[in-house]
């Protein structure tokens, strides 16, 4: 490996535990010129910290351009946020059926929540036909017994 890739992956390690510690200021400052240069890991706590105003002032285009930019690209965490923007209608306009599409893609890579969330959707007909029998193989998938 060389300097170059190694001093990056020092940054992205820096910046990471900063916002694991909430240190969101000097996050901010490690991250943003990774996520500027495309690194999806940074992309995505940036759009963290750009919705939620954490380290900088709430920026609802920037969250959502790195948190679809880092689902594109198969970070199903990425892929799991970008669906509750849909969901929800937080930095992007509200779309139940792209919140659906996102979910199984978070889904399909393993997040529970994701499937969990997807099963409920079923149950409650939000953006998919009202499926009473998908709904349940999924809460069986996400582990649940009964519902």
């Amino acid at each position: 490996m060389d300097q170059d890739q190694n001093d990056l992956d020092m940054e992205l390690a820096s910046g990471i535990a900063a916002f694991e510690s909430k240190q969101f200021s000097r996050a901010v400052g490690l991250l943003s010129p990774l996520a500027d240069q495309g690194d999806m890991e940074a992309r995505y706590r940036m759009a963290i910290m750009a919705q939620n105003g954490l380290g900088m002032l709430p920026n609802p285009l920037l969250a959502y351009s790195y948190m679809k930019s880092a689902a594109e690209a198969g970070m199903g965490l990425a892929q799991h946020g970008l669906a509750f923007m849909y969901m929800q209608g937080e930095c992007t306009d509200r779309n139940p059926a792209k919140a659906v599409e996102w979910f199984k893609r978070a889904g399909e890579q393993g997040l529970i929540g994701s499937i969990t969330t997807l099963a409920m959707m079923y149950e409650e007909g939000h953006g998919v036909e009202k499926d009473p029998e998908e709904a349940a193989r999924l809460y069986r998938l996400a582990g649940f017994d009964e519902r």
